[in-house]
């Protein structure tokens, strides 16, 4: 890989971890894709070149706050007051320059601050503006999120007009203490389907009366975070948090760009670290033998790919590229997108029966991770539904995969659900009784991943 000595800039880099061995007529080939950046180039990688960009005011950016206002949050009083000392908290952490807007979330959405389709420019007046605005907030009516969404995204929209010259990072924070009850499922679907790759969004749940799987989805849907908040005291560090995060971003609309040579095709492509999302269903063609798929924004961070992919069948001694991996970004001026960085995975074929039948370090523990998310999920259905030896079986393999894997964060969460009688062999009991916020922080996190131990 070529490596670069200009400074202050976004940097890539690529590195693939796979057995590239297969036996005789083998056709499955598994990678892990280590995907880097860092934003003063202090490891190497490709730049961006194609663009300007300026450590001190870093690139355009935009917000939207969404706060749940439905009548709910009045139960009680404190929870509207905890929301609004957050929403303050989120909106002094914005960084200066940054386009931000708030938005009142009931069955219908409403511009809260700075109002008529604008977003205000954040310095210490409109700050300090934005913070007397949050006082009108009051609960009352019902929840439909997908409103919410829609005119974030006209919010987001306009600073787009406002800098065509400029790739702007659109992000959203949504909050919310209820069900989606007053709108259809479809209804939400069809906005998260119209808000898709226009901006990220972070979503909370805050108390125990909300539903993960609409709160989760709404993450998973716009590449985003999701988290419980049970007290909702707990509120402001958690918006502080995830609104500095959001200010670390610094190139936006990144994807993966999978090229496969005739004969082979992409079977899957999961993120595996810092959490399990499959990318499979995003795919966007990309010209001939070539699919992108988003990974929304980045900043000084490393994630972690799961690249399966399936080649013709071949003969020992024979090899060939089964994929070539590029991590891209669209060109500002419409031209062809600019590549960060790239990685290649391999198909070899031997007659060694010790070679193809290693599996790459890197590979396997990814493998259990997702595993281990999708039998927390499994295990928990399983108990809501009444099958209590169904969820033991389920949890006592999160059990052991979350020990196996040292993924003690996980191991904690499920130690509260059932009772762990031997880790190593995943023998649990359920627990008699079981707090609802635990459970539903053990679902909330259960596709958060620990690295591999290189």
């Amino acid at each position: 890989m070529a490596n670069f000595s200009k400074s202050n800039v976004p940097r890539f880099s690529a590195e693939v971890y796979q057995n590239a061995y297969l036996p005789e007529g083998g056709r499955e080939v598994n990678a892990i894709v280590t995907v880097t950046a860092t934003g003063g180039g202090t490891t190497g990688g490709m730049p961006l070149t194609s663009r300007t960009y300026s450590r001190d005011t870093g690139p355009g950016a935009a917000v939207v706050i969404m706060v749940d206002c439905s009548g709910s949050m009045d139960y009680p009083p404190t929870k509207l007051r905890n929301a609004r000392d957050a929403t303050a908290a989120a909106i002094d952490a914005l960084r200066d320059g940054v386009a931000f807007a708030v938005v009142s979330g009931t069955h219908r959405a409403s511009e809260v601050y700075p109002g008529r389709g604008r977003l205000a420019t954040a310095d210490a007046d409109t700050r300090a503006q934005a913070r007397q605005a949050l006082r009108k907030l009051s609960a009352g009516g019902g929840t439909a999120i997908g409103t919410w969404l829609r005119l974030a995204d006209r919010l987001l929209a306009t600073a787009d007009a406002s800098s065509p010259q400029q790739e702007v990072i659109r992000h959203g924070i949504l909050l919310t203490d209820g069900r989606n009850e007053h709108e259809s499922p479809e209804d939400l679907q069809a906005a998260l389907d119209a808000c898709a790759g226009r901006f990220t969004c972070d979503a909370r749940g805050v108390g125990t009366d909300w539903e993960v799987k609409e709160v989760t989805g709404i993450a998973s849907a716009l590449l985003g975070s999701a988290d419980i908040v049970a007290d909702p005291a707990a509120l402001a560090a958690d918006f502080t948090q995830m609104m500095e995060t959001a200010m670390g971003k610094e190139v936006a609309d990144v994807s993966l760009r999978l090229w496969t040579p005739v004969g082979a095709h992409i079977a899957f492509v999961k993120q595996v670290a810092p959490k399990v999302e499959d990318l499979t269903g995003r795919r966007t063609d990309a010209g001939p033998r070539a699919g992108d798929y988003p990974t929304g924004s980045w900043g000084d961070e490393s994630r972690d790919y799961h690249v399966c992919v399936r080649v013709p069948a071949a003969g020992v001694g024979q090899e060939m590229l089964a994929t070539r991996v590029s991590l891209i970004v669209p060109a500002p001026d419409d031209g062809p997108p600019e590549t960060l960085a790239q990685g290649l995975v391999r198909a070899v074929w031997t007659d060694d029966v010790a070679a193809s039948t290693s599996i790459n370090p890197q590979v396997a523990h990814y493998t259990g991770q997702a595993e281990l998310a999708q039998v927390i999920q499994q295990g928990i259905d399983a108990r809501k539904s009444g099958d209590r030896d169904g969820a033991t079986a389920k949890l006592g393999r999160a059990v052991q995969l979350a020990n196996a894997s040292g993924n003690a964060e996980t191991a904690k969460l499920l130690a509260k659900v059932v009772d762990v009688v031997d880790a190593a062999t995943g023998t649990v009991r359920l627990k008699a009784r079981v707090a609802e916020a635990d459970e539903m922080t053990l679902e909330t996190r259960s596709t958060k991943t620990v690295r591999v131990k290189k």
